[in-house]
């Protein structure tokens, strides 16, 4: 399988019209189909549903879509580190994070980084702790910033000096609203909006802080992003279980947050792969953040 084959499959796949795809990759309709059975031969499996008007993808080749990505984008990656010219260094940091206040620190040092070196450029991918590991595992972020990470071990890190408060956001005109925090028995009957990950995680901080209270948590409704769990709020739908500082709840917003009480804290590492070889882009960004630590 070569490269060259890859980045024919994923023009099939976002055309969904190998004419299309092979005036994108600059070949001829008729090669760029020989190249897609080659393939499949090579995998033993269908890639494609093919229909008159439009070819899509199968299970196979939905999965092969989402490595070729990996792939391609790693491979370009490297060359553009390897290819800049002496004494200028430019490339690409990836970074993976979930969402809290302290991705705040990220942003700053990514700023000072661009400021010092502008050929450099940053590639943020948000997902939850496990996306992120994973991400991390196969090479394709530099840097992860992981949430109340339970096994550190196959990391280097360093430790943010911000730590995130959970609590529950609400509609100003509540009644919750009025408290200046929130305790297990405010929360025993209301609807709540769990985050997938929190839920998944029976030994996440929030979730022992139900169970210590012998409280089992109404959940009306699951999200994986905070903003959409804050639409649902403002429609009436619930309270969402979350962390400070992300959605904004000045000025004329209609939600407020509240902390949960007694507190829960979240720490924050930046993590890395132990013994990694860092490109001179990772390497100064690196520098600068701890400059903000």
């Amino acid at each position: 399988m070569e490269l060259r084959e890859l980045k024919y499959f994923l023009a099939v796949a976002r055309e969904e019209n190998i004419t299309k795809a092979a005036e994108l990759v600059n070949t001829t309709q008729p090669n760029l189909s020989r190249q897609m059975q080659k393939l499949e031969e090579e995998i033993g499996k269908p890639l494609f549903v093919r229909g008159s008007r439009r070819v899509t993808l199968t299970e196979t080749g939905i999965l092969l879509r989402k490595r070729a990505e990996e792939i391609v984008h790693l491979c370009e990656k490297t060359e553009c580190e390897l290819t800049c010219k002496a004494g200028e260094i430019s490339g690409e940091v990836s970074i993976g994070c979930g969402e809290s206040y302290a991705v705040r620190l990220i942003a700053k040092a990514a700023k000072r980084t661009k400021e010092l070196c502008p050929r450099i450029d940053f590639n943020i991918f948000s997902g939850d702790g496990g996306i992120v590991s994973e991400r991390l595992e196969s090479g394709l972020l530099d840097f992860g910033v992981l949430i109340d990470y339970a096994d550190l071990s196959r990391y280097d890190y360093l430790r943010l000096p911000l730590k995130d408060t959970w609590g529950v956001l609400m509609k100003k005109d509540c009644a919750l609203a009025r408290k200046n925090a929130v305790t297990a028995d405010d929360l025993r009957s209301v609807p709540l909006l769990f985050s997938q990950q929190v839920l998944n995680n029976r030994q996440h901080v929030a979730m022992n802080w139900f169970s210590q209270r012998e409280i089992t948590p109404n959940v009306a409704a699951r999200y994986n992003l905070i903003y959409n769990a804050s639409l649902l709020v403002e429609e009436g739908l619930g309270y969402a279980l979350g962390l400070d500082k992300i959605i904004n709840t000045s000025g004329d917003s209609n939600l407020t947050f509240r902390p949960l009480y007694p507190r829960v804290e979240s720490h924050l590492d930046v993590v890395w792969k132990k013994y990694r070889t860092f490109s001179g882009a990772a390497e100064i960004f690196l520098e600068q953040l701890k400059k903000f630590l």
